[in-house]
């Protein structure tokens, strides 16, 4: 440290000066390049150019003799089924030795299977049901922990 400045400031100037002492040593026709790279990987890109009508033109070629894939109807998890408050409740598998951490891991473990935007949208009744009722059960287990 110089006298008179703090560290941060002997920093600045030692890198202003290795900047200025670069800036000297440096031709000034290459001040746009990065050092250790050749401009010579990059290829010259034009609109419409031959290359990338040729990459199209493959890419169509090869879509059209594919037909497209047949439409699956999505089939109902039988976890979705399970709406009653007894079977929720046991897909919980709440006890009274869990705290609030652990609730709160429930929740986001049962949401990942059951939240009605990761189900099909045929589902997304059962889903938030499901979601429904799990949550109440969640809320109140808190209450009774006074969180």
């Amino acid at each position: 440290m110089l006298f008179g400045q703090s560290l941060f400031q002997s920093v600045l100037e030692r890198l202003e000066q290795e900047k200025s002492e670069e800036e000297e040593e440096a031709p000034a026709a290459s001040a746009y390049r990065v050092r250790g790279f050749s401009t010579g990987f990059v290829a010259a890109t034009t609109e419409g150019a031959i290359g990338s009508l040729h990459a199209e033109r493959s890419y169509l070629d090869v879509l059209e003799g594919m037909e497209p894939p047949p439409e699956v109807e999505p089939v109902m998890p039988e976890h979705l089924l399970r709406l009653s408050p007894e079977e929720i409740a046991e897909d919980l598998a709440l006890s009274p030795a869990d705290g609030v951490s652990r609730l709160n891991e429930k929740r986001r473990l049962f949401a990942k299977t059951n939240h009605p935007d990761g189900v099909p949208e045929k589902f997304r009744d059962n889903a938030t049901i499901r979601m429904t009722i799990a949550n109440l059960m969640i809320d109140e287990a808190l209450r009774r922990l006074g969180a």
